[in-house]
């Protein structure tokens, strides 16, 4: 499962983050933070936009707080990287990285 869960989290960096690098190139809004107040305008531009980026900023606050429970209690390393990552790239990658991290822990131990 391990080898999965990385397959799955570099699919998800790199999938979702192709529209990313085309917007950047198009735009200038280089990952989408160069121009944040643009970014969060077009996130919440609609109601049916509101409505995935609402669905999807709660999901990123409870993954966060599930990983810093769960880390403790699994001993997982590098979650900190994890957050970094998944703020920066998205929780499609995220999320399946630190599932890699929780069963490399789990392995070792």
């Amino acid at each position: 499962m391990k080898n999965i869960y990385l397959i799955l989290a570099w699919l998800g960096f790199i999938a979702p983050n192709i529209l990313v690098a085309i917007e950047s190139v198009e735009t200038g809004n280089v990952l989408l933070y160069t121009h944040l107040l643009k970014t969060l305008e077009d996130m919440f531009a609609n109601r049916i936009a509101s409505i995935f980026m609402i669905d999807l900023l709660w999901a990123v606050m409870v993954f966060f707080f599930w990983t810093y429970n769960d880390s403790k209690n699994k001993q997982v390393k590098k979650v900190g990287l994890v957050w970094l990552l998944t703020m920066a790239f998205g929780l499609a990658g995220g999320f399946p990285l630190y599932l890699y991290f929780r069963e490399k822990a789990r392995v070792s131990a």
